[in-house]
């Protein structure tokens, strides 16, 4: 019975893979975006991570969770003689069935072999796969859903290198300094989950030195290669020893630094010391938090996820994606209740809370944005295209086409502002504007993206008289909500409520503007 539910949620984890949900535009701009720009030959945005005089992500984890499969369909797409570069929208679900794969071999198999207990490996394995942030946060291309995977690997690794023989112990260690390395390039709060796990190396390499000393050698041997290819990346000029002397670029001593600062955190929103306890750790686990306080099972997947959430309420910034580690680590940490009924009343409401929360986050969250660029990247006419109260689009899946296509994402200007500058930017009405798709064959054209539940656009989009600005709607995608767009204080809950999920889409106008009085 096991084995079919967990085959029934490995098909859903993929059903969510291959949704277009858009969590957070940093599964797009702290990854694929990057890599895009160094692979494909079409312009791409760079965030101000990568663009700042002391710049604070790593390009190291980004090669091979990106580079690699990306380079890999290019020579694929060549050698079946295709005419031009593969479509970025090809490329973007090839990630995602990427990080499927990642989550379902790699995640799953860490759960196997940290759990001793056969009994209780399959409900920690069936309570991991069953969980929406598995369905969803690890199936996207986020910097944290790859620290989740590192994180529990090496938990295995300290314990192979624990009950191992010398030979396979000199391996174990080895491997750890390599990917220890890469999981701090990839996050510098990768070793917050480690702290009190490495402890328990110290007596073994205190009897075994020579797995400290291989361990030492390929972290070093690691860090030296992550500071070449840093450097190389951020410097203007081919690179020379000197530069590598005088100017490396350390991305994770820059990222500290930069966390250091108050001000720095402000500018991306201050949280409470208690907000990952409170609510992130609840948004992401649910009922299982009644499990955690009332059932845990003390051990190494524990402590390193508890650890893990005490140094991060540290810091002042605290978003939920942060937590992404201790969730396998957590939900493999709880008993299942004994008695029947509450067993029965912490099923359904696990269900319950796991269908809502993936259906939300796996299929409406911002659900429109990555077909909006698909559309617009095949409008020929596309010059302008102006994104408004929604996340920042992904630049590179517009297919060569941000060449002349200017984005500009604008999520909270007023809404005086946005008529003012799409009054700026459209183009002439005519003619051939009123008929059909005639538009298309304009050399100009300019766009608006914007949510079905921006109702303060309703009173303009019925305009035909001959002055003011003309929205033509091209294109609705349903399956889109806007979380962002919540104004509880003016509109009151229930109100606001019914116009998010209500009115939940995103629609493309083409927008025009009269241009003078009609001829007689």
């Amino acid at each position: 019975m096991w084995r079919r539910t967990y085959i029934f949620l490995v098909l859903v984890r993929l059903f969510f893979a291959l949704s277009p949900s858009y969590l957070h535009p940093d599964e797009n701009f702290q990854g694929p975006e990057v890599i895009a720009g160094q692979i494909f030959s079409y312009p791409v945005r760079l965030t101000w991570e990568f663009t700042a005089d002391n710049p604070i992500r790593s390009v190291l984890p980004l090669w091979p969770i990106y580079g690699l499969p990306m380079t890999l369909l290019r020579w694929l797409w060549i050698g079946t003689e295709h005419d031009g570069e593969i479509p970025p929208i090809a490329v973007f679900w090839t990630l995602r069935v990427l990080m499927f794969v990642l989550t379902f071999v790699l995640e799953d198999w860490a759960i196997h072999e940290l759990v001793q207990s056969s009994r209780h490996r399959r409900v920690a394995v069936i309570l991991v796969a069953s969980s929406y942030v598995t369905w969803t946060f690890q199936t996207h291309t986020f910097s944290n859903s790859v620290e989740t995977l590192v994180v529990a690997w090496s938990l295995v690794l300290i314990e192979r290198i624990l009950e191992t023989k010398q030979a396979s112990s000199l391996l174990a260690s080895m491997v750890l300094g390599v990917v220890a390395v890469f999981g701090v390039f990839n996050r510098i709060t990768f070793p917050a989950f480690l702290l009190i796990p490495g402890l328990r190396l110290i007596p073994h390499f205190v009897q075994r030195p020579s797995s400290l000393a291989v361990m030492a050698a390929a972290a070093s041997t690691t860090i030296f290669m992550a500071i070449i290819l840093d450097t190389a990346f951020y410097t203007p000029h081919s690179i020379t020893w000197s530069d590598l002397v005088n100017n490396p670029v350390i991305t994770p001593w820059n990222n500290i630094r930069y966390n250091l600062v108050p001000a720095n955190l402000a500018e991306h929103g201050l949280h409470p010391w208690y907000q990952h306890i409170l609510v992130n750790m609840p948004t992401l686990l649910g009922p299982a938090v009644a499990l955690l306080l009332t059932q845990p099972l003390p051990g190494l997947r524990l402590y390193s996820a508890l650890s893990g959430v005490v140094v991060l309420s540290i810091f002042q910034h605290q978003e939920a994606r942060f937590l992404l580690p201790t969730v396998p680590l957590l939900l493999s940490s709880v008993r299942l209740p004994q008695n029947k009924n509450l067993l029965r009343l912490f099923i359904g409401s696990w269900v319950a809370f796991n269908a809502i929360l993936g259906i939300l986050m796996g299929t409406y969250h911002q659900g429109g944005i990555v077909p909006a660029q698909v559309f617009l990247s095949n409008q020929p006419d596309a010059t302008n295209a102006v994104w408004w109260k929604t996340y920042m689009p992904p630049i590179w899946l517009l297919d060569g086409k941000n060449e002349v296509l200017t984005t500009e994402d604008v999520p909270g200007m007023s809404g005086e502002s946005l008529l003012e500058k799409l009054e700026a930017m459209a183009t002439c009405d005519t003619p051939a504007d009123r008929r059909n798709t005639e538009y298309l064959k304009e050399s100009q054209g300019t766009y608006l993206v914007a949510p079905l539940s921006a109702t303060w656009l309703d009173e303009y989009l019925d305009n035909k008289g001959l002055q003011g600005l003309r929205f033509r709607e091209v294109w609705r995608h349903r399956q889109h909500l806007n979380l962002d767009d919540l104004d509880w204080a003016e509109d009151g809950f229930l109100p606001t409520i019914k116009r998010v999920i209500g009115r939940r889409g995103l629609a493309v106008w083409r927008v025009t503007k009269s241009c003078g009085k009609p001829k007689k």
